[in-house]
C-alpha cells in the first residue's frame, strides 16, 4: 500500500465510526444490567450478527471489538436480571448477541489501552493498574462465559516520534529503549 493511501485509512475509519454513530447504529443502545444488552438498530445489527455467527461457524472468525468499559477498579455489580455479578461491560455483548439470536458468536477484544501520560489525568499507576486488572480478568472468563477472553492490548511501544497528539505517544508498554514502562505480571 502507497504511503498516502495508508495516511487515509485512520481518517476513513474515523468517519466511518462517526457516520455509523450518528445513524444510531454504533453498538449497544442498552447495556445496564449486562444481561439487558440489546443493539441500538436491531434490525440491521441481527443481520451482522448473523453474518457474524456463520462466520465463526465455517471460517471461524471472531467478532472482534475495541474498548469495552469496565466500572472502577474493586466494583462489582449484582445484575437482578440474571444474579450474576459483573466487574465490566463485556456481558453486554453476549447478551446483545443472545437477544439478537446468535449466542454462538466468538467474541475477541481486538485492541484495548490506557495512556501513561499525555494528559492531566494520565499517569503510570492508572495505565498500570488498569492493565493488569485487563490480565487478570480476561483468563477468567465473563460470567455468561467461563471461556478465557482473547484480548489484544495496544501497544507493545510507546512512540515517541509519532506525530499529531501528545496522548497517541503514551500508550506502549514499553518505552522505546526497550525498557518497560511499568511492571506487569502475566
Amino acid at each position: 500500500m502507497d504511503v498516502d493511501a495508508q495516511k487515509n485509512i485512520l481518517p476513513d475509519m474515523k468517519n466511518l465510526n462517526g457516520a455509523l454513530a450518528a445513524a444510531g447504529l454504533g453498538g449497544t443502545n442498552k447495556t445496564f444490567p449486562p444481561s439487558s444488552g440489546v443493539f441500538t438498530d436491531s434490525d440491521f445489527m441481527d443481520l451482522i450478527a448473523e453474518y457474524l455467527e456463520i462466520g465463526v461457524r465455517h471460517n471461524r472468525h471472531p467478532t472482534e471489538l475495541r474498548d469495552i468499559p469496565g466500572f472502577q477498579p474493586g466494583t462489582t455489580v449484582s445484575d437482578v436480571g440474571n444474579g450474576l455479578k459483573y466487574t465490566s461491560l463485556f456481558d453486554a455483548i453476549y447478551a446483545a448477541l443472545e437477544h439478537s439470536g446468535r449466542p454462538g458468536v466468538e467474541v475477541v477484544v481486538s485492541e484495548t489501552r490506557l495512556l501513561s501520560s499525555g494528559t492531566s489525568a494520565a499517569n503510570v499507576q492508572n495505565a498500570r493498574t488498569y492493565n493488569q486488572n485487563l490480565i487478570n480478568h480476561v483468563g477468567q472468563g465473563t460470567p455468561k462465559s467461563s471461556r478465557p477472553l482473547e484480548t489484544y492490548m495496544f501497544a507493545m511501544f510507546k512512540e515517541n516520534l509519532k506525530k499529531g497528539d501528545e496522548t497517541e505517544r503514551h500508550f506502549g508498554l514499553f518505552n522505546p529503549d526497550k525498557s518497560p514502562a511499568y511492571t506487569l505480571s502475566f
